[in-house]
């Protein structure tokens, strides 16, 4: 009750002339209140709950025309909408898309409100030609809560913060504890004293820059913070494949006519662990037009983690025929959908991709692949691929690359976010989907374009190449759940078969180790989204491993169904995932054993007759990582399952075989 007195007497304070609109969610939980005066400000409780104090949102355009601040709406009109969304390549086959809409209508723009029972969400609507200086969102907390947040890897201004790879470990903080100097990328994760948890992030996410948040007073308030337009662009960073702001426009956004404007996004959940089921990015991004039933997501051997370090052949390994014959051959033989050509097999230096180095014969290989069933996809650098995308996309996909990973683009300005449309766009006309590298958070494009598998924006396996000792990379593995994976996919690109504990880890270039344990390995197949899931370890190296490699073969990278099971940031996280008739329940941990009791009732339908299978940690995993086993029980409607420090389970149970 003191939450919603300090919000009333706030409101009274600020905006006594202006008009209030309230929308409530579906369930009538979760509410939105909008005071439309001087400044335009919006809040959300959650029943007595104040969640985000009164915020602004408005845009300024160059002219010194305000949007939201100050405007008098001609009219308000809501809807509700109730329905099932048939999805493609995504972690349930269905959704359920439900919530309550209030659209404040001006004369140049509109300014909409959802509210769903598990977040809100508003966007600008604009309808004629505009020139955004600059945009205000705020997100104020009543009270210091703490959060999750990774910031921009590398300090410095505002402007060279703008140039990020979008991959940092998580700092749990106070609010008011935030490096002042720093910006961070979304999402963006709250746990409130009242045990409320939410995230903040954006979709629909298409033709303007990408937010960043700060905070640079030690308040309780963190405000959007945004790259403008690049002016002059210099080819150059990494092999002179990325493109280097030399200097910006005066403005963030440039649109000829009008056009919808990114979702603010807050998710709100009692649960924690519910944040790892949170679907509110892809129910709010823009559906797919067209036929895009061609995209066969599925797993992938890949190349570049691994250091192509093949043996027990008779060939010198390397970027070379004899060494990608081996991994189409290691693919075919066990199910896995692609191969991957990642950086080399293009002339360095050049960024010319019908520049191939004589060490390759992309149309042999391509033709080799296809009469093994393997379909071969390519890495490209962002500069590259953008100077002449149209004749790059029909040139191989006449050759038969099935698709692309496009990196380096470290950047997400007005210019960088429509790129990765044009490259979506590009690669669907020619059949060929794309695994964006180098790259900003998922934003929607996944269910606008369904060709676009997977985005990075993940500190995932590859840190393990050269991370200090001390990097802890498990504790982030149980993080992500919570945080990013909240956006969508994630490359994080597991499947290391050599494992180490906490005290035996060290960087490794060539022969790169995980931390944590074997098992942990198999259940981050089920834990993390990836449509296009890769294999980061040697095909010389799963070959030995027979087992666990059976079971990367054969586990799904899209589902029918998923559930949260439980979980808490940082600590640990439980998942259950269907496919058709069988169930796969996940779990990770964090350095510390735990032992988790996994209600499976309504996974096995009380069925006992026959057996399901446990991957889990082996008794001597705590310092032999590798050490694992698999079980065969019988089903059970409850088990305790215990994880080793850094450790992981994974439960199979196959309801087709139930008689």
């Amino acid at each position: 009750m003191k939450k919603l007195l300090f919000l009333m007497t706030l409101l009274c304070s600020v905006v006594l002339s202006a008009k209030e609109y309230e929308l409530l969610s579906p369930d009538g939980k979760l509410s939105v209140h909008i005071s439309a005066g001087e400044r335009l400000l919006w809040s959300v409780t959650r029943g007595d709950n104040l969640l985000i104090a009164p915020s602004e949102a408005s845009l300024k355009l160059t002219d010194g025309t305000v949007y939201g601040s100050g405007t008098k709406f001609r009219k308000a009109l809501r809807r509700s909408v109730d329905q099932v969304v048939q999805v493609q390549n995504f972690k349930r086959s269905e959704v359920r898309d439900s919530f309550n809409e209030l659209t404040l209508a001006a004369k140049n723009f509109d300014l909409i409100f959802r509210a769903y029972d598990d977040g809100v969400a508003y966007r600008f609507v604009t309808k004629s030609s505009v020139t955004v200086e600059g945009e205000t969102a705020e997100f104020v907390f009543p009270e210091n809560y703490r959060i999750w947040t990774s910031y921009v890897k590398e300090p410095g201004t505002f402007d060279k913060q703008f140039f990020s790879s979008f991959e940092n470990i998580y700092d749990d903080i106070k609010i008011s504890q935030w490096d002042s100097e720093r910006l961070a990328f979304m999402p963006l994760t709250i746990r409130t004293d009242a045990g409320v948890t939410m995230c903040i992030t954006e979709t629909d996410l298409l033709n303007y820059p990408g937010m960043y948040l700060h905070n640079g007073n030690a308040s309780t308030a963190l405000k959007g913070v945004f790259a403008a337009v690049p002016d002059e662009i210099e080819q150059g960073g990494h092999n002179m494949l990325q493109g280097l702001v030399k200097t910006r426009k005066p403005f963030i956004y440039h649109g000829e006519c009008g056009e919808n404007l990114p979702w603010r996004i807050v998710a709100v959940v009692e649960k924690e662990y519910a944040l790892a089921d949170n679907d509110l990015v892809y129910r709010l991004s823009k559906p797919s037009e067209g036929d895009f039933s061609w995209v066969r997501p599925g797993k992938v051997a890949w190349d570049w983690w691994n250091d192509w370090n093949i043996y027990g052949v008779d060939f010198r390994a390397g970027i070379n025929n004899d060494t990608y014959k081996y991994y189409i051959d290691f693919a075919s033989a066990n199910g896995i959908e692609y191969v991957i050509l990642d950086e080399g097999w293009a002339v360095n230096l050049k960024a010319d991709l019908l520049d191939v180095i004589p060490e390759i014969d992309l149309p042999m290989l391509c033709s080799y692949a296809k009469s093994k069933g393997v379909g071969l996809v390519l890495w490209a650098g962002y500069w590259a691929f953008n100077r002449n995308m149209e004749e790059v996309c029909r040139h191989y996909s006449q050759m038969g690359i099935v698709g692309w990973k496009i990196d380096f683009m470290d950047r997400d300005d007005q210019d960088m976010v429509a790129f990765y449309e044009k490259a979506a766009r590009t690669a669907a006309k020619y059949r060929q989907f794309v695994d964006f590298h180098g790259a900003f958070k998922p934003a929607g494009l996944t269910r606008t374009w369904p060709n676009v598998l997977n985005f990075e924006g993940v500190a995932g396996m590859e840190q393990m190449k050269w991370a200090p000792d001390d990097y802890d990379m498990v504790k982030y593995d149980v993080t992500i759940p919570f945080t990013r994976l909240v956006a969508g996919p994630a490359d994080y690109t597991q499947g290391a078969m050599r494992n180490a504990s906490k005290s035996n880890y060290k960087a490794v270039w060539s022969e790169p180790m995980s931390q944590g344990t074997r098992c942990r390995q198999l259940a981050q197949y089920v834990i993390y989204d990836a449509p296009f899931t890769m294999l980061c370890d040697s095909p010389s190296n799963y070959m030995k491993e027979k087992e666990c490699t059976g079971f990367i073969s054969e586990v799904p990278t899209v589902w029918d169904e998923t559930i949260a099971l439980d979980g808490k940031i940082g600590e640990y996280v439980l998942i259950a995932r269907r496919k058709a008739g069988k169930w796969y329940i996940a779990g990770l941990t964090d350095w510390n054993a735990r032992e988790v009791t996994v209600d499976l009732s309504q996974f096995v339908s009380g069925a006992k007759e026959e057996t399901m299978v446990l991957w889990k940690d082996g008794i001597n995993a705590d310092r032999a990582a590798c050490d694992y086993k698999r079980v065969e029980m019988n089903i059970q409607d409850s088990i305790a399952v215990s994880m080793a420090p850094g450790g992981g389970f994974v439960i199979v149970v196959d309801r087709d075989a139930i008689k």
